[in-house]
């Protein structure tokens, strides 16, 4: 059967348990980018020059040091993330291998890298059981916090439903003086539990700031826009993982965690250096090429993944498919949200009140302080690799999970397949 490899459906494809259909996806997707390669390096290499043009005439040493000004974010809390990173990439090529393993793979390609490794679990949840999941994965921040949330679901906050031509997607917004509204396309899958949680992180994260802030600083910067959405995904995860016994579901949830923290921590981190060296090597006065750019994205890839990973020739254009190349130094806010939000998530099940408290004061502080600031106050750190090595360690130990999970099942598959004395 033929299939069209849209942009959507490229990443669904990429999900199926059959290798032939991830393969063939992967190049037609990539081989599409690949024809049009000189025409993406002048466009990137356009928006670089634009970028430095700007650092320069006012007066920044660069291109980076001009994005963080933007926020007055440190250049230690960028510098701090990649070298860090970097220094922690053992656990990411342990995952490469044992994906590999329970693949039964001679060689781990990127089409690899998405498909479950528990194909065969399915997880479905009515909305009455996601909103059940979401209010108690949500205890442990209060009551205060727990009557907002409950407001939420019974004044019709959320447009639940896939209905003919609404958009797709999950989103959140509102007006200042207005609650937010969230608009979703529930389905009833464990991805849309873990939406429907993060966009309320973002609506509850809203209703304060509006609630507490004057209306100029009502709004809240990108690098801390995704710390109160994914650590509402924190607590769903820490919930769901406390209270999940059946060791096929177990499995498929440590698959989804490492996933997350995968690709919206490592990989993240990976766009963010490929992003500096591309920078680094035109503010030195070097063309951008394709050749240049494709050697620079296999080379950093393969330095994340490990000797595990085999890349295709076509996936030296992947760098192509990524269009927050073009923002500026945007894509390591994924990174150190993600920490943010996992450490603040720790602290609040680890502390308690005294975390909470600080919690809901970030979440009523809008603008009024610089990023920075407001996470310190909160009780993390970005300016230390601390919190960054929290996100490490917690990837580690749901990896240990994994693989004593994994060794488990193949035991009892083992001793179910002898012969019965």
């Amino acid at each position: 059967k033929e299939v069209e490899v849209t942009k959507g459906r490229y990443h669904v494809l990429l999900e199926s348990p059959n290798r032939r259909v991830r393969h063939d996806a992967f190049h037609a997707f990539f081989s599409t980018y690949d024809r049009y390669r000189n025409t993406w390096a002048a466009m990137l290499q356009a928006a670089v020059r634009r970028d430095i043009f700007y650092a320069k005439v006012r007066q920044y040493p660069s291109a980076l040091d001009r994005a963080l000004a933007v926020n007055n974010i440190p250049r230690a809390v960028f510098e701090t993330l990649i070298t860090t990173v970097n220094a922690h990439l053992g656990p990411l090529h342990r995952y490469a291998r044992l994906r590999q393993q329970c693949l039964g793979l001679e060689a781990l390609h990127p089409y690899d890298l998405s498909c479950p490794l528990v194909p065969s679990v399915q997880m479905t949840f009515s909305y009455e059981e996601a909103k059940r999941l979401v209010q108690e994965a949500m205890q442990p921040l209060g009551q205060e916090y727990n009557a907002v949330l409950a407001q939420a679901f019974a004044e019709r906050w959320i447009d639940v439903y896939e209905t003919m031509g609404k958009r797709s997607g999950a989103y959140s917004g509102g007006a200042y003086g207005v609650h937010p509204f969230i608009l979703m396309n529930f389905h009833g899958t464990l991805r849309d539990v873990f939406t429907l949680a993060h966009e309320l992180g973002h609506a509850l994260h809203t209703y304060y700031t509006y609630q507490t802030q004057p209306f100029v600083y009502s709004d809240y910067a990108i690098f801390v826009a995704e710390v109160a959405s994914t650590t509402s995904e924190a607590l769903l995860m820490h919930h769901l993982l406390a209270t999940t016994i059946d060791p096929a579901q177990r499995l498929f949830l440590l698959n989804y965690a490492l996933e997350q923290i995968r690709t919206t921590f490592y990989n993240q981190v990976l766009f963010a250096e490929f992003e500096w060296q591309v920078h680094r090597h035109v503010e030195a006065g070097n063309a951008l090429t394709h050749a240049v750019l494709g050697e620079l994205f296999q080379t950093l890839f393969q330095q994340y993944y490990g000797e595990a990973l085999v890349q295709d020739p076509v996936h030296r254009i992947g760098w192509a498919r990524i269009p927050h190349f073009y923002y500026n130094f945007y894509v390591y806010q994924y990174a150190t949200g993600f920490a943010a939000a996992t450490a603040l998530a720790q602290r609040i099940l680890e502390e308690g009140e005294p975390a909470v408290a600080r919690y809901i004061t970030f979440l009523r502080s809008g603008s009024a302080k610089y990023p920075i600031e407001l996470l310190r106050d909160a009780g993390v750190d970005m300016t230390q690799p601390v919190p960054l090595e929290r996100t490490i360690r917690l990837f580690e130990r749901l990896l240990d999970d994994l693989t004593t999970l994994l060794g488990r099942a193949a035991d009892l598959a083992g001793t179910k397949s002898g012969t019965s004395p």
